[in-house]
């Protein structure tokens, strides 16, 4: 017999995943924000280059201090979450939405349709990701719509896998049989009664995968395969910097930093999300 949780023990735990949740979102929310205004916000030009300000540390006129050509690092680490954060997002529902659509109608469905999608699943799985993710920017052209094509591909088969194991468990339930019986077609049923079901597993396995997309982008963006020059991104400020890391450490510590503080803040996210979840599967 299942253990039975006491609704007080319930409250509690709600409370604890509420507040846990609260600052990491808070935060995010906040970097999005800041990425969306920044033609609003008085910052100086990202890609302008200064030759009379080549090097200056952090100081008053410049928060993150400047690069090898005087470009202020902050304004570049504030233009950089537009990118690393839209790219996360973006590859975030692609890849959502793909793995949804193959989880639900292989795990329907089932039969020779389901073995071939998650044959086409496994074989994608049984490459490292990011070593694919890697190999898919370097045959198309660098950009970054190739860095969010790349993350696409390689990662919408954690979706489908975990959609179509829910699926497996919903399609032979009392009120699926029910909705047949009635004569609702296959759609209506995908449609009304399972897929309404799945969303909040799809909602969870997004916010842990977007710390992760966060991270793949930096590091496409590091060996040169995500946007380009003098576009700036968090992954190419710290590859064209890292030569002066013991000598002008700020130039890659702070575009450093704000990967970590976005990959941390989304995994926190994530991981409160599906603490939230189980405990409401826990009062059913």
């Amino acid at each position: 017999m299942p253990k039975k949780v006491k609704s007080s023990e319930l409250r509690v735990r709600s409370s604890k995943i509420d507040l846990k949740l609260f600052f990491p979102l808070s935060i995010l929310i906040f970097l999005f924000a800041v990425s969306l205004m920044t033609s609003f916000l008085p910052l100086y030009d990202p890609n302008k280059i200064d030759l009379d300000s080549i090097k200056r540390p952090p100081g008053i006129d410049h928060p993150f201090g400047t690069d090898s050509k005087g470009r202020d690092m902050f304004a570049r680490v504030v233009y950089g979450a537009k990118t690393s954060i839209g790219v996360a997002v973006v590859a975030a529902f692609v890849s959502a939405f793909i793995g949804f659509f193959v989880g639900i109608v292989s795990g329907y469905f089932g039969g020779r349709l389901d073995t071939v999608l998650m044959s086409i699943t496994d074989f994608i799985l049984s490459f490292p990701s990011l070593l694919l993710a890697i190999a898919i920017s370097v045959i198309l052209p660098p950009g970054i719509y190739t860095v969010m094509i790349a993350i696409s591909v390689v990662s919408w088969t954690s979706f489908a896998r975990l959609i179509r194991g829910h699926v497996l468990t919903v399609r032979d339930m009392p009120f699926v049989d029910a909705a047949r019986a009635v004569g609702c077609g296959d759609l209506r049923i995908l449609l009304l009664h399972i897929a309404p079901l799945c969303v909040p597993l799809g909602l969870v396995m997004m916010g842990i995968k977007m710390g992760g997309f966060v991270l793949t982008e930096a590091t496409l963006s590091f060996l040169g395969l995500g946007a380009q020059p003098p576009a700036p991104t968090w992954g190419s400020m710290i590859s064209a910097n890292r030569a002066y890391i013991l000598t002008e450490p700020w130039m890659v510590i702070f575009p450093g930093l704000a990967i970590f503080i976005t990959a941390f803040c989304f995994n926190m996210a994530g991981e409160s999300l599906k603490d939230r979840q189980e405990v409401m599967g826990n009062r059913l």
